[in-house]
């Protein structure tokens, strides 16, 4: 894979564009204007390694929280904005350290400069956010056809919107930009990444729009991501679910580490069990799992339900438990260091065996 070559942003202190990682973020899922369910949330995303995170501003009472969470998170929070300038106005005002909006929806190229000029001052990046369910009406009689020939049209059509928004801040001598281009299927969104990366090198927040629930979203956003990280897009990224935020951070890492593109955390490796499993893996690995998340460095560990899916065939893995008839072997890099471990204490022989050589974050 070849990075896309982008000018470098900062989002508080996090450096977004191809001379840096891809950066993790998700959304909250909270009601903005309630404080201390949104800062708990956020601190929960900060522990499994959210590195940037948006909160919805709906209103100028959410705008005002803004000041309140910021001082008790320690990650960058982007305000997400719809239709009034003020919101924006307000939100740099009480530190949001990025912008997403649409310069089109917010009203007069007076309004559009206010913000402009407030987001300069302060150092606070735009986003432009198109969508392919939110596109002008300007652009929408562009959109024919069917198949592969729809999924072309609606990604120039996106394009044309984003490089009109582009056009706007560029007008203004603005340049601290990021852009996204999300649709809800996998073509269009990569038609038109291809399209916009012809145009200008802006850094690209990339995902899949609107991607459904646990299962089918983290699968189509999966399929999604991957190929556009495998095209050299993106620089930052969110995986979109019908799901506690969590889980969007845990998707995203994981897509990540099995492109080989960012290590953090640990990797839970199972069997799909078969006749031959005499242990519950399914939900010793689920626990396993969760139990996890605080870890901070990269580690794989195994959770296997026979001898022929044991310490062998998981060799590759840090660690590992293999079970047999109720009972279970801890092993570490395919060597057993516990043997004849009972079932109800798999878990935390696992644990303890990760906790005394890798320690917890």
């Amino acid at each position: 894979m070849r990075r896309r070559k982008t000018r470098t942003i900062y989002l508080g202190n996090v450096p977004i564009g191809s001379g840096h990682h891809i950066s993790v973020q998700s959304m909250t899922k909270t009601d903005t204007r309630d404080a201390v369910a949104t800062i708990n949330q956020i601190k929960r995303l900060e522990q499994i390694g959210c590195e940037i995170v948006r909160v919805a501003v709906p209103d100028l009472e959410a705008a005002d929280a803004i000041k309140v969470i910021k001082s008790h998170i320690s990650i960058p929070l982007v305000a997400d904005i719809h239709f009034n300038y003020r919101l924006a106005l307000k939100a740099i005002e009480n530190g949001a350290d990025g912008l997403r909006i649409n310069p089109g929806n917010i009203g007069s190229r007076a309004k559009v400069e206010k913000v402009v000029k407030a987001a300069a001052a302060s150092n606070v990046p735009i986003r432009i956010g198109v969508n392919s369910g939110s596109i002008e009406k300007e652009f929408k009689g562009i959109i024919k056809g069917e198949g592969k020939k729809l999924a072309e049209t609606t990604a120039r059509a996106m394009v044309k919107s984003a490089l009109k928004h582009i056009r706007i801040l560029e007008g203004l001598k603005f340049h601290n930009i990021k852009v996204s281009l999300k649709a809800t299927d996998v073509q269009t969104t990569l038609t038109a990444h291809t399209l916009l990366a012809r145009e200008r090198d802006y850094p690209f927040h990339i995902g899949i729009t609107e991607a459904g629930t646990l299962l089918t979203g983290a699968v189509k956003s999966a399929v999604g991501i991957a190929m556009l990280l495998l095209k050299g897009y993106g620089d930052t990224i969110r995986v979109s679910l019908s799901a506690p935020p969590e889980r969007e951070v845990v998707a995203a890492y994981t897509i990540l580490r099995a492109l080989g593109l960012r290590e953090q955390g640990a990797e839970v490796i199972s069997c799909p069990t078969c006749a031959r499993s005499t242990i519950d893996v399914e939900s010793i690995a689920e626990e396993v799992e969760q139990r996890l998340l605080g870890i901070s460095l990269p580690i794989s560990v195994a959770v296997m339900g026979c001898a022929v899916n044991g310490p062998g065939e998981a060799s590759r893995a840090d660690y590992g438990v293999a079970g047999g008839r109720g009972r279970g072997v801890i092993f570490r890099h395919g060597k057993v260091t516990r043997r004849n471990v009972d079932e109800a204490s798999i878990i935390e022989a696992l644990l303890s065996e990760i906790d005394e050589l890798k320690g917890r974050r």
